[in-house]
């Protein structure tokens, strides 16, 4: 039995990439995540996403707001 995706508007990773996004929505068989800074969403397959863990998800708000801080993203 395959575990059900993470719902829309949690903080989950793409286990192909390790990329955490927050999912944004479930569009046909992908599962949809978005970069916790903004930027493009990608598609993933259910079966390649999992919840994030509490430290994966500051991990990624650190690298977002570091990024910022550089003047790397707006």
């Amino acid at each position: 039995m395959r575990a059900a995706a993470p719902p829309t508007g949690s903080c989950a990773v793409d286990t192909r990439t390790g990329r955490v996004g927050m999912v944004m929505g479930h569009e046909g068989p992908y599962v949809q995540l978005r970069p916790l800074g903004g930027g493009r969403e990608w598609d993933c397959l259910p079966e390649a996403v999992r919840q994030a863990t509490p430290a994966e998800r500051i991990g990624a708000a650190t690298a977002y707001v570091n990024a910022r801080s550089r003047g790397e993203v707006l």
